[in-house]
């Protein structure tokens, strides 16, 4: 077993091997710009960005026309609400939660200073939407409700067919930012009724600086102003020579999340309940955060209720834990997810976030629970010495 050991891969995975290599051949030989369809350096370009356009839709069940490649999860949340609401001024209304990602939530923000109003809807003590109070919130003049479809701290997993089904019985539209999702559940746009959806490369073993936006064509296709001008590419709705080599990873990543996704997903679940039931063990007091029912199979979010966590974090040098959501790392307030939640301020300041991946070991997992166990117990010895 190497140190240190990486459990942060909902911040970021490595690059899969079998994407790197699928990448490789298009940094040298093949580097053509597939807008330039007079050379066949073009259309090899062109093919191959094609033929990942199909392994991305292939994924969530969509049509690969359907696929707009982006920079990242982060760009394409805001071109699904901005570029939605810059096309449609016969709604002004929008509902999210308070616990999206930062990229949603300050694109809700900026909508709301240009005229569009912003309903947040209830998050249950569990993290899920409470579908009571999402209900009556959508409204004749509702455009779009964003929702994740899983959350990048808690893991908690959203009812997305039941959300669609309410957005639709009132003429509104879904977007859900997948970045966490993709290739780690299953996901169908069709049965969900989703109409946008937000992907990120680098959560699913491909690399950073490339992500996708699902765009509904078929049935009542949705229509969007692009957000960002200039040669037209991605059918109008994002302008830039495309990122040849990490679409293609993308694309590769895909296809094989789609393949091995369940017994993946079985793996990491049985090595996350390995290490929650053995700190539950061997720890009183602590607080799993979200609801175990609905959840990431690779996730597992746990307070300590009267620790410093960064004292916490800075003993557990040799394992790579987060507190919380990487975009909000260095920002010292409580999690905002779990104030979200209503948790007390000692549970919103002591979150661990457990992310676990493809390349984790039981080994690994069990070094973690020993090495937590142990100084979560000498700080709490040491706590008690100071205060006797």
């Amino acid at each position: 077993m190497k140190l240190p050991i990486y459990l942060d891969y909902h911040a970021t995975t490595p690059v899969d091997p079998r994407v790197l290599e699928a990448m490789l051949p298009y940094f040298t030989e093949h580097f053509g710009n597939p807008a330039s369809r007079n050379h066949k350096f073009g259309w090899t370009a062109e093919t191959a960005v094609e033929n990942a356009r199909k392994q991305v839709a292939k994924l969530i069940n969509a049509n690969a026309r359907e696929i707009v490649f982006t920079s990242c999860a982060s760009e394409s949340n805001n071109l699904a609400m901005k570029g939605l609401a810059y096309g449609r001024r016969d709604r002004d209304h929008l509902v999210t939660m308070a616990t999206e990602h930062k990229s949603v939530l300050q694109s809700a923000q900026r909508l709301s200073k240009e005229g569009f109003r912003v309903t947040y809807a209830r998050t249950q003590p569990d993290g899920l939407v409470d579908l009571a109070d999402l209900k009556p919130a959508i409204t004749e003049k509702t455009l779009l409700v964003s929702i994740m479809a899983a959350n990048n701290e808690i893991g908690v997993l959203q009812p997305l067919s039941e959300i669609g089904r309410l957005c639709h019985d009132r003429g509104a539209l879904l977007h859900t930012d997948a970045s966490q999702a993709a290739g780690k559940i299953p996901l169908d746009v069709e049965a969900m009724q989703i109409d946008l959806l937000s992907v990120a490369g680098h959560k699913m073993y491909a690399s950073k600086g490339v992500g996708a936006l699902y765009v509904r064509r078929r049935g009542a296709p949705v229509h969007l102003e692009p957000t960002l001008d200039g040669g037209g590419h991605e059918g109008g709705l994002r302008s830039g020579t495309l990122n040849v080599p990490g679409i293609v990873g993308l694309g590769k990543a895909c296809e094989i999340c789609r393949q091995e996704m369940p017994e993946e997903a079985r793996r990491l679940a049985g090595l996350r309940d390995r290490l929650k039931d053995g700190l539950q063990a061997a720890l009183d007091g602590i607080h799993i955060n979200g609801s175990l029912e609905r959840r990431l199979p690779n996730n597992l979010n746990v307070s300590f209720p009267g620790l410093d966590l960064a004292t916490l974090l800075g003993a557990l040098n040799d394992i790579a834990l987060s507190s919380g959501s990487a975009c909000a790392s260095g920002s010292p307030e409580p999690s905002y997810v779990l104030q979200a939640l209503g948790v007390s301020e000692e549970v919103a300041n002591t979150p661990l976030r457990f992310g676990l991946g493809r390349f984790n070991t039981e080994e690994e997992i069990d070094y973690c629970l020993g090495r937590v166990v142990q100084m979560v117990t000498r700080l709490r010895e040491m706590r008690g010495t100071a205060a006797a």
